[in-house]
């Protein structure tokens, strides 16, 4: 088996049950927890690096109407081109839960310099 390509931190901090290390996240799994990370995370919230970040979290409190979702799929796509190398965005789907009051959304992608597609699917919802 080769050598994992990426490899990041779990950030769930769960320790492993026989080292008490912290678990990684390699290739695929790694990239999709970037991904992820980088759509959640606010302009000006990262110290030091206030250019990093997608404000998706202030669209979540407009009207969900399809234009709010062309919006989110607008800046999840912005936000993977700038800040995630490691990821080729294929295709990005918002749809309305007006339900639940959220998106859902699914990314597919490919990792660089590899053929294998992978699909990121999760719900986005304002907290407040």
């Amino acid at each position: 088996m080769s050598e994992p390509k990426y490899r990041d931190l779990d950030l769930d901090f769960i320790p492993h049950p026989v080292t008490k290390d912290i678990w990684n996240k390699t290739n695929d799994e790694s990239v999709k927890r970037s991904v992820r990370n980088l759509i959640l995370l606010n302009t000006y919230e990262k110290p030091f690096h206030p250019e990093i970040g997608s404000d998706v979290r202030d669209l979540l409190f407009e009207l969900a109407t399809p234009l709010t979702a062309i919006r989110l799929k607008k800046a999840i796509q912005e936000v993977i081109e700038n800040f995630e190398p490691r990821a080729q965005i294929l295709d990005i789907a918002v749809s309305n839960d007006i339900d639940n009051n959220a998106f859902a959304v699914t990314i597919v992608f490919r990792l660089v310099n590899e053929d294998r597609v992978e699909s990121l699917s999760f719900s986005l919802e304002r907290l407040r």
